[in-house]
């Protein structure tokens, strides 16, 4: 088990080595909740945190939401720095590939 962390140590952590979208420190005081953009994102945070553990408990499937949207979703529950995590990334499937020319101006914007 790894020495505890404090939440303003693990959110900067994580924020550093990732890009959650919402982090939520539950009231049990043990546990938090993080939630990424893209299955990717937590995958990478899961890797460069040195948590992609064989043995570590994870679950991705499929799903249509309410409305008729289909969706892809990733959770994970490592235990990081003393804290029990529930972390989580949904990616909508439906969502159409960005043209050739919109993806090179986006890719030089940022660059800029």
């Amino acid at each position: 088990m790894t020495t505890r962390k404090t939440r303003r140590a693990v959110m900067a952590e994580l924020i550093l080595l990732a890009n959650p979208t919402e982090i939520r420190f539950r009231s049990d005081g043990t546990s938090v909740a993080v939630d990424f953009d893209s299955i990717a994102d937590l995958k990478s945070w899961l890797h460069l945190a040195g948590l992609n553990d064989p043995d570590m408990l994870t679950g991705e499937h499929d799903g249509t939401t309410d409305d008729g949207r289909p969706y892809r979703q990733m959770n994970a529950y490592p235990t990081w720095h003393g804290w029990e995590f529930y972390a989580s990334a949904t990616e909508y499937t439906d969502a159409p590939a960005l043209d050739a020319s919109t993806a090179d101006r986006l890719a030089a914007l940022a660059v800029a």
